[in-house]
């Protein structure tokens, strides 16, 4: 059964701002993830903009969901694994380290996507998570993405850069 509230919904606002994943980035994705048992869940519907050539969706668009749907994964199971809820303090936010993503078939447009994913490795700051995107229950792309806790030096430089716009 999947949780109602997404993991980019815990994001706190000065780091919601990704293209990906950012609730409050109003021209981004907008990506939803959640948990369903051990493995993570993002359904996405593609617009027509998304397009590649017509009826497919572009590769990009894949390695963006896989990207920001792992690094959501990274943070809830870091939470998870230090037995915390989500969104508690400090923030356990993570970024891209390397990402890897093979193509298998082409992807159509006409429905949603579904990311799957699930952790592979939790070690110190470096969560690894292995990623499949499916249309229509086949699988179309598989990912994998190792992500890096971000130091808690740069969120700080983060909440001070955004205090300073205000």
């Amino acid at each position: 059964m999947m949780t109602d509230k997404a993991f980019q919904d815990f994001y706190p606002d000065d780091t919601s701002h990704c293209y990906g994943c950012g609730r409050l980035n109003p021209h981004g994705l907008h990506i939803q993830s959640r948990w369903e048992g051990d493995e993570s869940v993002c359904t996405f519907q593609p617009a027509p903009y998304h397009t590649a050539v017509p009826g497919y969706v572009y590769g990009g668009l894949i390695a963006s969901l896989i990207d920001c749907h792992s690094t959501g994964t990274a943070a809830a199971a870091a939470y998870r694994q230090a037995g915390r809820e989500m969104g508690s303090q400090p923030d356990f936010r993570f970024l891209t380290a390397s990402l890897h993503v093979d193509y298998l078939k082409p992807t159509p447009i006409n429905g949603p996507l579904e990311v799957r994913a699930v952790v592979k490795e939790i070690k110190g700051r470096k969560v690894v998570v292995s990623s499949s995107l499916f249309a229509g229950g086949v699988e179309c792309a598989r990912g994998e993405l190792v992500a890096v806790q971000v130091p808690d030096e740069f969120m700080e430089k983060i909440r001070q850069d955004a205090a300073d716009r205000e």
